[in-house]
């Protein structure tokens, strides 16, 4: 793609100008977007009207700009996330119905866990994790599964960073993650209390596949003094389900 006078690519862009979109700023104004992208305002509202006249984007009656429903259908076509995810719903929905708080599904992405489904019930205790929504690896439980059963690579890139503190007890010392590693990787699970949220506990278990690795992880998050038992149980039936599921679609 051509470059523009300031050296970048079309294509790099684009990605920034849909980098904007997060899932808590799903409208945003041209001028906006063009601001967040680091962007000229001409290039901006040029890319923008090119991309709503594509239907990657969408402006609603106020003029404003949010995602498009033909982005969202060619992100899902033979998405590797989709299948996890619809492989992982159904045992997801009994971990639910039985639990009746937060039920939640990741993968690892670009070095973060990228959430693909969460099923709450209304009055289940806080959480801040969103659907298409990343978490450190270091921070949550289910990034502590990614990253225990991801390649060594992954592993001493993630933990040769700052690793960010997202609550007073999130871990951020290096050897201690590593120490968590291991044992996440020697137990099959980890409880997280307090890591992200100090009042809530994460517990979380790989979807693992057949070469020792994990496609995916679930987590449950409870309020800080609930017992873990029962919740790593259902995950651990729901884990070997979606193991299953994918197995037979493989």
């Amino acid at each position: 793609m051509a470059n523009s006078p300031s050296g970048d690519s079309v294509t790099e862009r684009l990605v920034r100008v849909l980098e904007t979109f997060t899932p808590t700023r799903t409208v945003q104004s041209a001028a906006d977007i063009g601001r967040r992208a680091g962007l000229p305002s001409s290039s901006a509202h040029r890319i923008v009207g090119d991309l709503v006249a594509a239907g990657l984007l969408e402006r609603d009656d106020e003029g404003r700009v949010r995602v498009g429903l033909r982005l969202w259908e060619l992100a899902t076509r033979s998405s590797h996330a989709l299948r996890v995810r619809q492989a992982a719903l159904p045992a997801m929905e009994r971990v639910q119905a039985r639990l009746r708080e937060h039920t939640q599904l990741a993968i690892l992405e670009q070095d973060e866990a990228l959430f693909l489904e969460r099923l709450s019930d209304p009055h289940a205790g806080a959480n801040i994790t969103r659907i298409a929504g990343r978490l450190p690896l270091h921070a949550s439980s289910s990034g502590l599964v990614l990253l225990a059963f991801a390649d060594a690579t992954v592993q001493e890139r993630v933990l040769s960073r700052p690793l960010r503190r997202l609550s007073p007890e999130t871990p951020t010392d290096p050897a201690a993650v590593r120490r968590t590693l291991a044992e996440v990787r020697r137990l099959g699970h980890v409880v997280a209390p307090g890591y992200v949220e100090t009042v809530s506990t994460g517990i979380a278990v790989p979807v693992r596949d057949g070469l020792g690795g994990a496609v995916a992880a679930l987590s449950v998050v409870l309020p800080r003094d609930a017992i873990p038992g029962p919740a790593l149980a259902e995950l651990r039936r729901a884990a070997a389900e979606v193991e299953r599921a994918l197995s037979a679609r493989a």
